[in-house]
């Protein structure tokens, strides 16, 4: 597969200067980059580190594709850090204002209509899970894919928590670790795209979201998965149905 596209300049250049961190701290594996659309996607991935985003982020840089993290909007108005985020054409969210949100939709389509991708950690944040496996997801990332059209792609990885256990300080760089990333197969919303965005709608999008990361952190793990998923806000394992965690049928802005 051929790319055709022109990374970024400033994106090329934090990707060099992080690239030898990773190859000293941890061995890695990627599985399926070439079979990568060619146009706009959007990326979901299980989110278990600090260091994910260094890990998926370089993985969707070699495949010849710009990555755009949606990252909260409050990180944008931290001194270096919101300015470096900016040029980095990276996408602030804003979870309580309708009309910075939908700005933030807008430019998450125009990243996706140069040929980017968009990297979105549906959990919201580093699982609780205590196997780590992934957990109950927010329905951003499905409202995003229902939005725009472009194909919802699973990453899944194990291993660099190895490296940076979740909520750890420091690394844990010796011996040399390795890490396993996988690209899956297409997640398939099509017969949900032309509907009201509903809550029914959304937490059927979202549920096969998460049943996409659950198995495939599986295959990594060689292990069966729980039964129930993590559920945060209740800090234990629910079902999965997610329309029964989020109750209702009533159209959704």
């Amino acid at each position: 597969m051929t790319r055709r596209r022109r990374i970024p300049l400033g994106i090329r250049a934090t990707a060099n200067l992080f690239r030898p961190f990773m190859k000293l701290a941890i061995r890695k594996e990627w599985r399926g980059l070439d079979t990568l659309p060619e146009h706009g996607f959007i990326v979901v991935s299980n989110h278990v580190s600090e260091l994910d985003p260094f890990a998926v982020g370089l993985a969707v840089v070699k495949s010849g594709t710009t990555p755009h993290f949606l990252a909260k909007d409050s990180l944008f108005r931290i001194p270096v850090v919101g300015s470096a985020l900016s040029r980095l054409q990276q996408v602030p969210v804003a979870r309580s204002d309708r009309t910075a949100a939908k700005q933030s939709l807008q430019v998450a389509q125009s990243a996706l209509d140069r040929g980017g991708a968009i990297l979105i950690y549906p959990e919201g944040t580093l699982t609780r899970d205590p196997d780590l496996w992934p957990m109950r997801a927010k329905t951003g990332a499905a409202r995003l894919a229902l939005n725009t059209g472009v194909p919802l792609i699973p990453f899944t990885h194990w291993g660099v928590q190895d490296v940076l256990a979740p909520y750890a300080k420091f690394p844990n760089l010796f011996p040399r670790k390795k890490y396993v990333l996988q690209v899956g197969d297409p997640i398939d919303i099509s017969d949900l795209r032309n509907k009201p965005l509903t809550k029914t709608v959304l937490a059927e999008a979202t549920q096969r979201i998460e049943a996409a990361l659950t198995e495939g952190v599986a295959q990594l793990r060689g292990e069966q998965p729980p039964e129930h998923i993590w559920d945060r806000a209740l800090n234990q394992r629910v079902p999965r149905n997610q329309l029964r965690a989020r109750g209702g049928e009533e159209a959704t802005p």
